[in-house]
């Protein structure tokens, strides 16, 4: 029996959904690469660039961290227990399929204009 119209929508839709909350974990957990990703293959996905942009601000806090553990080790080692404690908060955000804000970065990421 063939599959109506209205049907085939919803599961292409579903999909979509499903390729997007993939990617935008991708471009949380990959950081800087994961958002060069998001960038060329899906820059027109708002709910990915949205967490492809909190993975660029992830990759400076992470960067950040390694500069100040050179010049104070205790902060920074303090630092970037912070910034991997956010990234995982943000990678378990994207996979939700919900824009969902993580705490600081999101505040950081939407400044950023793509």
């Amino acid at each position: 029996m063939p599959r109506s119209k209205k049907s085939e929508n919803k599961v292409t839709s579903k999909n979509k959904t499903d390729e997007s909350k993939v990617f935008a974990w991708l471009a949380t957990f990959f950081t800087i690469i994961g958002f060069v990703i998001a960038l060329i293959l899906k820059k027109n996905d708002e709910y990915v660039m949205y967490y492809a942009k909190q993975g660029l601000i992830l990759f400076v806090g992470f960067a950040v961290g390694g500069i100040f553990q050179k010049i104070i080790p205790i902060v920074g080692q303090l630092f970037l227990l912070f910034v991997v404690i956010l990234w995982i908060i943000a990678w378990v955000n994207a996979i939700s399929g919900e824009k969902k804000s993580t705490w600081l970065v999101q505040d950081l990421a939407e400044k950023i204009k793509i």
